[in-house]
């Protein structure tokens, strides 16, 4: 079997989906993977994959460099011939979609997550959005032989109202799985508590809601570290600065370590770990942290409600409210024994529902049935 990702770079296929390719290796299959090179390619191709560096970035929207882009793919697409292409994120879905159907693609699996302010917003900016994002959502995803994979059932909603997916052709895996081993639980740090929240740097992820409760709570525990893990990101409008995070540094505010490669043992040294995002997929970093034994406090949106379990492993606080999350911050801060209880909760939670080999085998799976059906017709 031969299987292609699309990607839109190669550093979110590395923390998403390569155990599901290295699976497939491992069987015999051949695996191509299509994404913008950030320089992660090279290791990619060492691993036995077969790169093919294109330019997926977000933002791009010049219609003349999207029509090369559609015709270039689909032109791969039809001298390798894969039995299965694996589209992931909204780009890749859309013009990755529109080039394997073109390309005659037997088979193809379909991976969104975050529908997010187009569907659910109520602007006029975001309804004329929707008036011309709705047909090439419905055109894209027209394959016959397809399965659509949402990591929440908000989603699964908006597939169904908007686009039409028959429920047979959908399948709800929540997340991308954590490495059990890799994020084994950990001791809690309760003598010298850290509460931590490890994310890209943009508003919608809550960090300005995050800061504010910090603010709110460092006087009165001036012993609890508040950690923000993450960079910045520049080409997105959304991004916190760096002159920003540098003020709320100098001003004690809170701690920085940017990016961190090893987050294992960056979120093996909280002690609560903090998303109060806007809406999510299925935030990775709240499976990693619950696998480590994290109590959680996370906001009541899509994908970070599916995450937790609401008053076993962690607290759902209301979005944009940065009171809300300071009170829910302060009930664990207060509450060795609740943390504790929570901690044990986290990693039961995470081998019964976000184990990373369940999701493989399920995707392999999907691979499987989907070859099976192309070869039946």
């Amino acid at each position: 079997m031969k299987i292609v990702y699309i990607v839109n770079v190669d550093w979110f296929f590395i923390s998403h989906r390569l155990p599901i390719a290295l699976e497939a290796l491992t069987q015999g299959h051949e695996v191509h993977i299509f994404a913008k090179d950030t320089g992660r390619m090279t290791y990619l191709e060492s691993l036995g994959l077969k790169v093919h560096p294109i330019n997926l970035e977000r933002g791009s929207v010049n219609p003349a460099q999207t029509l090369k882009l559609l015709f270039d793919l689909k032109n791969k697409l039809k001298k390798i011939q894969p039995d299965v292409v694996h589209l992931v994120t909204i780009k890749p879905v859309l013009i990755g979609g529109l080039a394997s159907i073109l390309a005659k693609v037997p088979a193809i699996v379909y991976a969104i997550s975050g529908l997010g302010f187009i569907f659910t917003n109520t602007m006029l900016k975001a309804k004329i959005l929707r008036l011309g994002i709705i047909p090439l959502y419905r055109l894209a995803l027209s394959a016959k032989n397809k399965t659509v994979i949402v990591q929440n059932l908000d989603d699964l909603r908006i597939l169904r109202q908007y686009v039409a997916i028959p429920e047979s052709q959908t399948v709800l895996i929540p997340g991308s799985g954590v490495n059990l081993e890799q994020f084994n639980i950990q001791p809690l740090p309760l003598e010298n508590k850290t509460v931590l929240m490890a994310c890209r740097l943009l508003a919608d992820k809550g960090v300005y809601e995050f800061h504010q409760s910090v603010l709110s709570l460092k006087e009165k525990y001036p012993n609890v570290r508040f950690v923000l893990v993450g960079g910045v990101d520049p080409d997105n409008p959304a991004s916190l600065t760096e002159q920003e995070l540098t003020e709320w540094v100098t001003n004690n505010d809170l701690e920085w370590w940017g990016h961190q490669s090893n987050m294992p043992e960056a979120l093996s040294q909280s002690t609560i770990v903090v998303l109060p995002s806007y809406r999510e997929g299925m935030p990775k970093v709240l499976l990693e942290a619950q696998a480590l034994g994290r109590p959680i406090v996370t906001t009541d949106v899509p994908g970070c409600r599916e995450a937790i379990e609401n008053g076993k492993t962690g607290f759902l606080v209301k979005v944009k409210n940065a009171q809300s999350l300071a009170d829910a911050i302060e009930k664990l801060i207060n509450n060795d024994e609740l943390c504790l209880e929570f901690s044990h909760n986290a990693r039961m939670l995470a081998e019964q529902k976000f184990d990373i080999k369940q999701v493989v085998n399920t995707h392999i799976h999907i691979y499987e049935k989907l070859v099976q059906n192309s070869h039946a017709k």
